[in-house]
């Protein structure tokens, strides 16, 4: 059986930057072992398995190497560039997935792809897991949780840059992952973070548009202000528009394909 795949740089406007992840978009699911053979021998943060149900609304599914995951930003974003690339009169589309139901993802007139996702906000965890306090080489000044991640707060920004983890120690807290976040000291930027999930997907994610609907609440609050622009600051690095409304929060940024071609299962 022979597969159509696209490789798109999501979060970025130029390819080698932002966080890639693949897209393959099918008549009907194929086996979960078989999709997730595929994210395994593609080994990318994600691999996006689309299906349609009518002209604008698909089915998704993501696939890391190691585990389907119950909600991604980026390869949402991923996917979005390749459906409007498909069909350019498009200005909007509808994701559906099990565990955060129907995401709305529209064209804006800057350009950028919005996607509309679930408000996250973590609550603050009183009682600090000693794994966590293990796991990280600084010790955090506050840290909140919801259901994807612990949010670990530092004082400043050189923190996040330059902490250090112990992935072993940090598997232990699966299901959670772990991100950790200051406020920025750029100008360009409200705050910034870096996502690591070695229980879940690997060593350092690249650009994580899911962790932002829980980082974009956070800040929101403690900024005091409801548009944020965000900076995850990976090796390859990534720029998340994030605007928080009630019970949803808006993501936008650029993407760049990478790979288009097709693979033989």
């Amino acid at each position: 059986m022979e597969l159509e795949i696209t490789v798109v740089d999501a979060f970025t406007d130029a390819v080698f930057g932002g966080n890639p992840a693949a897209v393959i978009i099918t008549d009907e699911w194929l086996s979960d072992d078989l999709m997730q053979s595929i994210a395994a021998e593609n080994n990318l943060s994600e691999t996006a398995f689309l299906v349609s149900a009518d002209a604008s609304t698909y089915q998704i599914r993501w696939f890391s190497p190691l585990t389907e995951i119950a909600f991604c930003g980026h390869a949402t974003r991923a996917s979005a560039f390749v459906l409007f690339n498909k069909s350019p009169g498009l200005t909007s589309l509808k994701f559906s997935a099990e565990a955060v139901g129907e995401l709305l993802v529209t064209k804006t007139e800057s350009g950028q792809v919005q996607m509309d996702f679930p408000n996250t906000r973590p609550e603050r965890v009183e009682s600090i897991p000693d794994t966590l306090l293990a796991g990280l080489s600084i010790s955090p000044e506050e840290v909140y949780c919801n259901s994807q991640a612990y949010f670990v707060i530092y004082q400043s920004e050189s923190d996040v840059l330059s902490v250090l983890r112990d992935n072993e120690t940090l598997k232990r807290l699966k299901p959670r992952d772990v991100v950790v976040t200051a406020r920025s000291e750029s100008r360009h930027y409200d705050f910034i973070s870096r996502y690591f999930w070695p229980a879940n997907g690997g060593d350092e994610d690249p650009v994580t548009g899911s962790i932002h609907t829980g980082l974009a609440p956070l800040w929101a609050e403690r900024l005091g202000k409801k548009e944020l622009v965000a900076y995850q600051a990976s090796r390859r690095g990534g720029v998340l528009n994030c605007v928080v409304s009630g019970d949803r929060v808006l993501i936008s940024g650029n993407a760049a394909q990478y790979l288009h071609g097709s693979i033989t299962v």
